[in-house]
């Protein structure tokens, strides 16, 4: 039996176990929580959660990370700065320009020099509006970058690009295949995530899986396994399933309970029917259960009480961002998602979810900057920033600092080359890690080169890292980000290469890409 197989049973027979008196007696699904939840609590110390944050559309990393080393400047400058409209950002201590035009390189000065504890020889710097990371990276310690990472088979050089034989990932630069692949190393149609099979190996030590693996951005494969499944949550919290909390439907006791009644009642013996009355009670119970365990958005930890009323996301400081074309404070939705998902690991921490492994998906969109990119980028930058640092200072005063990694992935990089105010599809791009348990201020894998275009075709020969148009061909893959995450978890050698099937084509020294401390 594999490993996936073997956690797989234990998990089928472990919620086999929590769920058979849904059918039976009807002992709500809330107190065997809540059992579960103090069991749990004598260990809560082991409590770690992984968090996917999605950039969807294709993230230009060629200006959230760059190289500043002359050779690397002048390639990127030259490049970079073509009609109508200049996508190239200005050097470093570049003064802005306040009277520019919104977001334009002038407006948002010169990138932000960062301090590498390898530099590979080279100097680096981050995108004007990311200050805030900037200090997670050179002062915290807390953040590092995974350079050209992207979907491979196996190691590849540009020689290989050209040979039909060489493996290669299915259908690049497509949008909806390069999701899926990100997500879940295959193409468009794959319904198993690695984030979901990670935790299908660990799941089993969870008192309710059904809280294992949770989206705050809808639906997304890479949290699907082969026994879990998503639990979507709101930005506000547990979506409400039938009774509200004081047992009501529409204001009625009476509607609520007769709801609740149907809802898990049975009216014949068909296995099918026992199923979904079985599966919907459960909905009901953990929605009712989860409601109960999360605190408020509005205390200290997470958010900014108001005054007077109700909470509102949308006023609180706590989750505004300075956006570079405004010049003033705007609503941050990644932050919100980040916050839901910290008063869920707080749950965790307290003991009141049963659960001691966990996996999260959050998202943010608006990254196929085909054009208009100075203008798209600049506030999308100035989101992520904000979003991560939020999370990053919410996780310490929940005092879960050093117990959740968070990492970015992307459809696909961009092309180094402009189309006269944006990008196209590429495929290699720069990437963050983020947590107290990540060895921060540091890149994980070697910068690629930048090079000039060749003046008869749109290859850079000069590179051997760039394709067409500039876009990078890979020197990391996903798979090696993924093993590295999940030793992290709690995973064997075994374990990840079940996980990570193209893992054993890659060196066995380059597997763990070492960014996390054990």
């Amino acid at each position: 039996m594999t490993n996936a197989s073997s956690a797989s049973r234990r998990l089928f027979l472990q919620q086999a176990s929590a769920f058979s008196a849904l059918a039976g007696v009807g002992a709500p699904l809330a107190l065997n929580l809540a059992a579960a939840g103090s069991a749990l609590a004598q260990s809560a110390g082991d409590y770690k959660a992984i968090v996917c944050l999605f950039l969807f559309g294709g993230n230009d990393a060629f200006n959230m990370v760059l190289p500043t080393d002359a050779a690397s400047w002048a390639a990127y400058s030259a490049t970079r700065n073509q009609a109508p409209d200049s996508i190239a950002l200005l050097a470093p201590g570049t003064a802005l320009q306040g009277n520019a035009a919104a977001a334009s390189p002038a407006r948002l000065g010169g990138v932000l020099p960062i301090r590498p504890l390898d530099a590979q020889g080279r100097s680096f710097a981050l995108h004007p509006v990311m200050g805030t990371l900037q200090s997670m990276f050179d002062t915290d310690r807390r953040l590092a970058i995974l350079p050209n990472i992207g979907p491979l088979v196996m190691p590849t050089t540009k020689a290989q690009m050209g040979q039909n034989n060489h493996p290669k990932p299915a259908r690049l630069y497509s949008h909806n295949d390069q999701q899926n692949t990100w997500q879940a190393l295959a193409p468009e149609g794959a319904t198993r995530g690695w984030g979901g099979r990670i935790a299908d190996m660990l799941a089993a030590a969870n008192g309710q899986p059904i809280f294992t693996s949770v989206s705050a951005a809808g639906n997304a494969v890479w949290l699907a396994g082969d026994r879990v499944r998503p639990y979507q949550v709101s930005t506000g919290g547990a979506v409400r399933v039938g009774q509200d909390g004081n047992g009501r439907l529409y204001g009625s006791a009476a509607a609520g309970a007769a709801l609740n009644s149907i809802v898990g009642g049975l009216r014949g013996t068909h296995v099918l029917e026992a199923d979904v009355a079985a599966i919907a009670q459960r909905s009901v119970d953990a929605e009712a259960a989860l409601r109960t365990a999360l605190r408020a958005p509005g205390e200290a930890a997470f958010g900014t009480a108001p005054a007077s009323g109700a909470y509102n996301a949308n006023a609180d400081p706590k989750l505004r961002y300075d956006n570079p074309l405004t010049g003033t404070q705007a609503f941050n939705g990644l932050a919100q998602q980040l916050q839901v998902v910290a008063r869920m690991i707080d749950a965790a921490q307290r003991g009141a979810v049963g659960v001691r492994r966990q996996v999260f998906f959050v998202s943010l969109g608006g990254f196929d900057t085909h054009d208009q990119q100075n203008r798209l980028q600049a506030d999308l930058m100035a989101r992520l920033a904000h979003g991560l640092r939020y999370f990053d200072t919410t996780l310490a005063a929940i005092g879960a600092a050093n117990q959740v990694t968070t990492f970015t992935a992307s459809d696909f990089g961009r092309t180094f080359t402009s189309n006269g105010d944006g990008t196209d599809h590429g495929w290699g791009s720069h990437h963050l890690v983020m947590g107290g348990a990540v060895r921060g201020g540091n890149l994980y894998g070697r910068f690629p080169t930048l090079g000039a275009k060749n003046p008869g075709n749109n290859n850079f020969d000069s590179s051997p890292d760039q394709l067409g148009n500039g876009s990078l061909l890979p020197g990391t893959s996903v798979d090696q980000l993924g093993a590295t995450l999940g030793r992290w978890f709690g995973l064997s050698d075994a374990q990840l290469l079940d996980v990570f099937p193209n893992l054993a084509n890659f060196d066995a020294a380059r597997r763990n890409l070492g960014f996390m401390n054990a």
